[in-house]
């Protein structure tokens, strides 16, 4: 871990220091106050609201129990209403959302858990959490310090990683490792069960399965009988967690597994992706599945599919509508982007999306999750 900054404070009159690690790619805390369990909830909030990092030297459970309490506060800080009611657009109650996330975010962040060489916590009380931060921090050589709700993030992947998710379309188990997009929402892998195949498959039967994360989609398609599937992605962690399902699934010589930025070098009859569907900046690397700055993976995938078709081939693009609701990108942009990269649209099938938050009228976006499609557009050379 050398290659993480060092963090410096003050205790018992004595400068002391420690690795700093941050998965989100926070910078350290240049100010930090030490505090056990005589900390209250009141005093804590104000100095994370003020930027002073707390490094936890009391009994674990309690830190849970304080982050609990600060985050309580930073929820009912709410902005005062005006009396008159102003209308705000989508696109702006979006924005005020991701900037309320990021404040909070940033509150939260400030409670410090410190760690020793091997991934266990010098506190009373504390989990043995060594394999969950070996699974997303790899192994270490020297103590270091994180926030305390990364570490809960870790451990709440960790489970989902042993447990997994259950893929109907499948019958089987997907395991998604720190980091790499969870398949929870099956619609769109319906979607990719269920389109026919074009007829060129019958004589040609190669697919790639762009930015493959879990690797479900390429899995999907191997059960449907394509005899081979090279599914690329330019992030490790996704290869090796692709890697992980794979020999689960015992598909390891269906499927070529390929570092790379969108397409290998060859044609193929299918090619398939699901890129971000939100075209705005991700707050953190974790984010980068979610939030993609103007649709870049998106617009790459248009502009390089026609070369990597063979002729009478299709490019299946998964996507949904979400952002259109929002206000950021327009179905015009999207039917332009795919003109402009010489494509043309066979045909289009939507799904309503099932997830919980689709019937929570309390969320500030909710008329654009129940107005959400996503789609699979199939797509071909003009």
């Amino acid at each position: 871990m050398s290659e993480h900054p060092v963090i410096r404070w003050n205790e018992a009159d004595e400068q002391k220091s420690a690795r700093w690690h941050s998965e989100k790619g926070l910078p350290p805390p240049t100010r930090i106050e030490v505090i056990d369990d005589r900390m209250s909830a009141d005093v804590a909030y104000h100095l994370a609201c003020e930027g002073t990092a707390m490094l936890w030297r009391g009994d674990f459970q309690n830190a849970k129990l304080l982050l609990q309490a600060i985050a309580r506060r930073a929820d009912k800080k709410r902005p005062k209403r005006k009396s008159k009611q102003v209308t705000i657009t989508l696109a702006q109650a979006f924005h005020q959302h991701r900037l309320a996330q990021s404040q909070r975010a940033r509150i939260l962040d400030k409670l410090l858990i410190p760690f020793n060489a091997d991934h266990s916590i010098p506190l009373r009380r504390a989990p043995d959490v060594g394999s969950a931060c070996l699974e997303a921090y790899g192994p270490s050589s020297e103590a270091y310090t994180a926030s305390l709700r990364e570490l809960l993030g870790l451990i709440g992947a960790h489970e989902w990683r042993k447990k997994g998710i259950e893929i109907k379309a499948l019958n089987a188990r997907i395991h998604p490792h720190y980091g790499v997009f969870a398949p929870i929402r099956s619609e769109y892998i319906e979607l990719v069960a269920q389109t026919p195949f074009p007829k060129l498959i019958e004589m040609q039967s190669l697919a790639f399965d762009i930015g493959t994360g879990t690797g479900v989609l390429a899995a999907i398609l191997a059960q449907r009988g394509i005899q081979r599937i090279v599914a690329t992605d330019h992030d490790p962690r996704a290869l090796d967690c692709a890697r992980d399902n794979l020999s689960r699934l015992n598909l390891n010589e269906t499927i070529e597994l390929i570092q790379t930025d969108l397409f290998p070098q060859e044609q193929a009859a299918l090619i398939v992706c699901n890129p971000p569907w939100i075209p705005a900046r991700p707050s953190s690397p974790l984010e980068q599945a979610i939030f993609d700055p103007d649709s870049r993976m998106l617009r790459g995938f248009l502009q390089g599919l026609r070369d990597h078709l063979l002729p009478g081939g299709e490019g299946w693009l998964i996507l949904s509508d979400f952002a259109e609701h929002l206000g950021l990108r327009t179905r015009k942009e999207l039917l332009q982007m795919i003109d402009a990269a010489g494509l043309q649209v066979l045909s289009k099938s939507d799904i309503k999306p099932r997830h919980p938050r689709v019937s929570d009228t309390s969320d500030p976006l909710h008329t654009a999750r129940n107005a959400e499609l996503t789609s699979l557009w199939r797509l071909t050379a003009k």
